[in-house]
């Protein structure tokens, strides 16, 4: 049962790291279609949003066979230089 839901979340994680590479793309396809709303600017939109789905799928399979999407997450989103001053501030008040 354990394995499970640890399964459960590296997918969940899995999801999040390509998305974020593909929203990307999307965003820069969808400003180049704006900008030619020809042909063109449509296959070039496209190709774009597919280029980041291409690699969100090769950067969350390298970090879900290495060191596992969690663990990857979660030092992306650690704040050091926040966790440093509440150990200065906790060493202070003794």
């Amino acid at each position: 049962m354990h394995k499970i839901f640890e399964l459960i979340t590296e997918i969940i994680g899995w999801i999040q790291i390509v998305i974020s590479p593909t929203l990307i793309g999307l965003g820069i396809g969808f400003i180049i279609y704006c900008n030619f709303e020809n042909a063109f600017g449509l296959i070039s939109g496209i190709a774009l949003s597919l280029i980041g789905l291409i690699l969100g799928i090769i950067l969350a399979t390298k970090k879900f066979k290495t060191t596992g999407t969690i663990h990857f997450l979660s030092r992306v989103s650690a704040t050091p230089e926040l966790d440093k001053d509440e150990i200065t501030e906790n060493k202070n008040s003794r």
